[in-house]
């Protein structure tokens, strides 16, 4: 008798050209799925095409806030995940055009073709808070469940990984500056989670195995303040530098000025944000909509960081940690 061979499930991400991306895409085909990279720029976006077999992901273009090619983009999809944010807004990207039409014209865009959807928000998504990127994305949140009740949210907390923004940010500060700011005194608590522990959130999910029409909230192991995170990268870093807090009425003021640069190190609305803690909630905790509920360990940040922070020591990957006691 011939074995009939089934055709692998066609998954489309949106932004999976990005940081948290390419892991996701990695996830993805490791279990086989056919993978379409829907993204502003797919002639930039030939790093996903290695992350799988020959043919199995294809980059294509789309943009959020067009909603014709995200209908094109999800032609014969089974599942949709929607990764698309931005951190500041530039030009047209605004926070209300990316984070609330855009995530509701995706679910919309997966609806009419009978998609499952996977939507990554972020911890801290609030429809009152004053920054507009938590409002924004706590807007996009609301748009999701109108428009798909069984679709899958995820709030992730800080990500980290060989990529991130966070980390390497500010140990390419620690390279070249004696100071490093705190702002608002470093006070602000983290619970920074593995992207890879994110992407496996986020194919489990595509797989079926998570529950739908909820939102979980996804931190890693520890609950670190803003100062003991400068202090974990400096330590992995081998450098000593001074941690000098920055009041909110100066960081406010510093951000009004960086904002106008072309990739702002600092903005007006992510001062609001660091004003909000950034953990895991006690509800998600209770009713288990975590990663660990999840049935994933996450990975704690002095076992990742090492792996990519090696390249701001002194002497790179050659270089000797000196004893804990003399740092």
């Amino acid at each position: 008798m011939t074995e009939i061979l089934q055709t692998p499930k066609l998954v489309v991400v949106f932004g999976g050209s990005g940081f948290v991306g390419r892991h996701v895409v990695r996830a993805l085909a490791k279990r086989g799925y056919r993978i379409r990279v829907a993204c502003r720029r797919p002639d930039l976006a030939g790093h996903v095409q290695p992350l799988g077999n020959v043919g199995q992901i294809q980059p294509v273009q789309a943009n959020v806030r067009v909603r014709w090619s995200i209908d094109r983009a999800v032609q014969g999809a089974d599942h949709v995940v929607n990764l698309v944010a931005i951190l500041h807004e530039t030009g047209r990207q605004k926070f209300g055009a990316v984070h609330d039409f855009g995530a509701r014209a995706v679910a919309e865009a997966a609806r009419s073709v009978g998609a499952g959807l996977t939507h990554i928000s972020a911890l801290g998504a609030d429809l009152h808070s004053a920054s507009g990127y938590a409002r924004t994305k706590a807007l996009g949140e609301k748009a999701v469940f109108e428009t798909i009740g069984d679709a899958v949210i995820f709030r992730p907390s800080i990500n980290f990984g060989p990529e991130d923004s966070f980390f390497n940010r500010f140990a390419g500060m620690a390279r070249i500056s004696p100071v490093l700011p705190l702002i608002g005194g470093g006070q602000t608590k983290f619970q920074p989670v593995y992207v890879g522990d994110v992407a496996e959130a986020i194919a489990r999910s595509v797989d079926g195995k998570v529950k739908g029409g909820q939102i979980y909230e996804l931190g890693g192991p520890q609950v670190l303040t803003f100062r003991e995170c400068m202090e974990e990268m400096l330590a992995v870093i081998d450098r000593r530098r001074l941690l000098v807090p920055v009041p909110w009425w100066v960081a406010n003021l510093q951000a009004s000025i960086l904002q106008l640069l072309p990739n702002p190190l600092l903005t007006k609305d992510q001062v609001l944000q660091l004003r909000a803690h950034n953990v895991v909630s006690e509800a998600a905790e209770k009713d288990s909509r975590t990663i660990t509920g999840l049935g994933i360990q996450p990975q704690a940040i002095a076992t990742i960081l090492p792996s990519y922070l090696w390249r701001f020591r002194a002497a790179g990957q050659f270089q000797q940690r000196r004893p804990i006691a003399d740092r």
